[in-house]
């Protein structure tokens, strides 16, 4: 992150009620400023373009999944930095499934939800060794084996026969792109439909 708020705040209540009442409260507010930043990067300025479609390839009453698409993922930091990467859908509740790992691809008519995409990180590795690429949805008190991004879940890297994130100077993997389109019987397609598909990775320190 490029960009760092801090926040002091103080309330003070005072009441009418009976002498044994607190009259003050305290809040405190605590955290870390980490001396190391991590910059993310993706290939080809992040763009995927997966080309025109015919309504007609489309399944009527299937997701059609699309082929895959790979950019290169690289997280470069000052130092040996504890980090991990939390994916915003930035076209959120525009996803065809009830499913914390498709994000959206915008809607048609702002009623129908056109499809989504799935983003697994493949082929990681950690200042140049082989990593494993874990999972946590309760920012970061527990960790799993799960290399798929996920609202709501942050992702990070770690040694091959552990569940514990390793801090990196250098993170580098393969971030495949699954595009997947709602049933046509759902969609209007008379006319041209962009495709509009966006998420943002932020890195998260830990």
């Amino acid at each position: 992150m490029k960009s760092l708020h801090t926040l002091f705040a103080a309330l003070l209540l005072t009441t009418a009620g009976t002498a044994v009442a607190a009259s003050s409260v305290d809040l405190t507010v605590r955290g870390i400023i980490t001396p190391s930043a991590c910059e993310p990067a993706l290939s080809n300025g992040g763009a995927v373009d997966i080309g025109k479609l015919s309504a007609k390839d489309l399944k009527v009453d299937k997701p059609t999944f699309l082929p895959y698409q790979t950019l290169q993922l690289t997280v470069t930091c000052d130092a040996a930095t504890l980090m991990a990467l939390e994916p915003k859908d930035n076209r959120d509740g525009s996803e065809y499934a009830n499913d914390a790992s498709v994000f959206g691809f915008g809607m048609i008519n702002d009623s129908e939800k056109l499809g989504g995409m799935e983003l697994t990180l493949l082929n990681a590795t950690a200042d140049g060794v082989a990593s494993r690429v874990i999972s946590s949805r309760n920012n970061g008190t527990s960790w799993t084996a799960i290399p798929s991004f996920e609202k709501g879940s942050i992702l990070s890297v770690a040694a091959s026969d552990v569940n514990t994130p390793t801090p990196v100077r250098l993170m580098t993997a393969n971030v495949r792109i699954l595009p997947i389109i709602a049933p046509a019987a759902g969609l209007t397609l008379n006319n041209e439909v962009a495709i509009d598909g966006s998420v943002t990775l932020t890195v998260k320190y830990l």
